[in-house]
This record gives structure tokens, sequence and C-alpha cells, in this order.
């Protein structure tokens, strides 16, 4: 019996190492974040399947990026270069989800061995029933990060104190306007309207070529956001210190804003949450006219610091050097 037990523990050393050790945890983000796209997690955006198994001292903490596409998406640039520069051993990888299997991707994340994730089209607003979403997911209607605490995985969304933020490092004094005017109804344009107003900013216009979509925002956040007809615009430049841009007018290969900000106050601010190209039209006009503007750039690399540290442990600065990073990556498209 005894010679039996030694041969079967002989059978199993003799079988190699399991998976998980077989190549050892990684020494550094570069190898970690090529050992998590070998056991399942992509850069290219291709579905692969990943081992299940919990996170263990060896194994070393990773976030992902969901989406379906998400291979075009410039966050893992962005929270490598943080673990590297902060000397923080972590990966970060995209996975591509298609729609029906969200559910069951996001339900095992921990199993999956991820500490939490971004999350962008078309999940964000089905991510609110897989977990538990704070004040302003719910506001907005849609989260783009989650993590774990207290046992349950929890949702936010960051495009709230990105846009903020981004304003306060670009046009610092931004929020002594009390008139805005925001152009679009969508979900980036939500996010925008619940920072402005959670601001104090007293007066947000909302403008949309389908009236009714305005409408409903307007029924949302409540007396102090103003459907307004897309023809309509022109009439309230002239008192608005903030214009924002949330369409994707300007964008490259889309149509540029038909806006006259000659008409804007000369102490105005003018945002633009499109990033291709880094100056769109709206804001070279505005910088030809001497105005403070804000980039969609800033706005993506600001929404990313509060789901890094949520999920490592340490808030990450937004520095020229990870712009310059990104800016490069942006010619290369």
């Amino acid at each position: 019996m005894a010679s039996r037990r030694r041969g079967r523990a002989t059978a199993r050393a003799s079988s190699g190492p399991s998976p998980t050790s077989r190549a050892g945890p990684p020494t550094s983000p570069l190898r970690a974040d090529r050992a998590l796209d070998r056991a399942g997690a992509t850069r290219n955006g291709s579905p692969r399947k990943r081992p299940e198994g919990k996170m263990t001292a060896s194994r070393i903490p990773a976030a992902c990026l969901i989406g379906w596409p998400a291979a075009h998406s410039r966050s893992p640039l962005i929270h490598r270069h943080w673990l590297r520069t902060l000397g923080i051993e972590g990966g970060y990888v995209i996975e591509a989800v298609p729609p029906e299997d969200l559910r069951d991707f996001v339900l095992r994340l921990s199993l999956r061995g991820f500490v939490g994730a971004n999350v962008t089209i078309p999940h964000k607003e089905a991510v609110l029933a897989l977990s538990t979403p704070d004040a302003r997911a719910r506001a907005v209607g849609a989260a783009n990060t989650l993590w774990f605490a207290e046992g349950e995985l929890r949702s936010t969304n960051t495009d709230v104190e990105g846009f903020i933020n981004n304003l306060d490092a670009s046009a610092p004094g931004w929020d002594m306007a009390k008139e805005a005017l925001v152009l679009g109804a969508g979900g980036a344009a939500r996010a925008v309207v619940f920072g402005l107003l959670e601001r104090g900013i007293s007066c947000v216009h909302v403008a949309n070529r389908t009236l009714a979509r305005a409408g409903t925002l307007a029924r949302q956040f409540g007396s102090n956001v103003h459907p307004l007809p897309w023809d309509a615009i022109g009439d309230v430049l002239p008192g608005a210190r903030l214009l924002v841009n949330t369409t994707s007018l300007g964008m490259h290969g889309q149509p540029s804003l038909d806006i006259d900000v000659a008409r804007l106050p000369q102490d105005a601010v003018v945002a633009d949450l499109v990033y291709v190209p880094l100056v769109t039209p709206l804001l070279a006009a505005a910088m030809a006219r001497g105005l403070k503007t804000a980039d969609g750039l800033g706005m993506l690399l600001h929404q990313a610091v509060r789901g890094f540290e949520l999920w490592f442990g340490r808030r990450p600065e937004v520095t020229a050097e990870l712009r310059a990073l990104i800016e490069a990556d942006l010619t290369k498209s």
C-alpha cells in the first residue's frame, strides 16, 4: 500500500507544473501583461477563454477593459504607464466580450483574476444591473468602472470627474460661469450635465437635433436644464460662458460643427470631448479668438485616474509625459 502511494506521488510529481505555476509570477508590468495575454486577455480585441481561478498571493493584481469591440482603446497604454512609473507590479489587458457573454464574464470577474475593470461600448448601461452602482452611475444611467469593495462588485461613472478635473486643469476658474451650453444629448452629455450641476452651474442649455432627447435629459436633471432646438444655438451663445461639444461632429471623418464662436463672451471656455483630431475645428476657432479650451484627450486621461486608484491603491497623476505618450500613439492612427 505504501509503495502504491509513493508511486502515485511520483506520478503526480512527474506530470509537471500546473498551468498557473508553469510560467511563475511575472516580475515586471510588461511580463505581467504578456502572461495575462497568454492566459486569455488580449490587446487586439480577439476573444479567448481564460482559465478560472481565484487571485492568490503569487498572482499579480490585474484590471481589464471590457468592450465589443475594444481593440482601439488607449486605456492599456495609460494604465501600464502608471503601473510602470509608480513601481506597481500589476497588469491591464483588453477583454473583447460580446453582449451575450457579458453577464457571465462580469459575474466571474474575480474568478478570472481581475480586481476591477473599465467598461466601454456597448456595455456601459448593461453593467448597472450586474453591480451596485453609486449615485453618479445611477444619475448618468451608465457605468464605466467596476471594482470590488466589502465583498460586492460596485460601479461608478468616472466620465463625470474626468470632465470636471480636465476643465480645472485646462481652464482654472471656468466654474465662475453660471450659464453653459452643451451640444448633444447622449450618454456623454448626461455625464457632462451631471458634473456641471454638481459643480454649481445654475443654467445648462442642452441642444440636440432631436429635441425630444434633450427634453428627456432636462426632465431627468431638473429645472436648471433647458432643452434647446439645434437651430436656436445662436440665440444662447452670447450668454454661454462655457460651451461643451459631446457629439461626434468634428471627429475625423465627420462634418465639422457650424458654431460661430465669435458670438461667445470673451471670457468663455470651449471644451470638446472629441480627441481625434486632438485640435478639432471648434477648438481651433476658439483658440484663434483667444478663448480658453479643454480638449478630449485631457478628459480621457483624467477619467482614468479614479479607476486606477480603486484597483491598485495609488492615485496617479496626469502628467505631460503621459499626455505625450498618448499623443504619439494617436499620430499612428
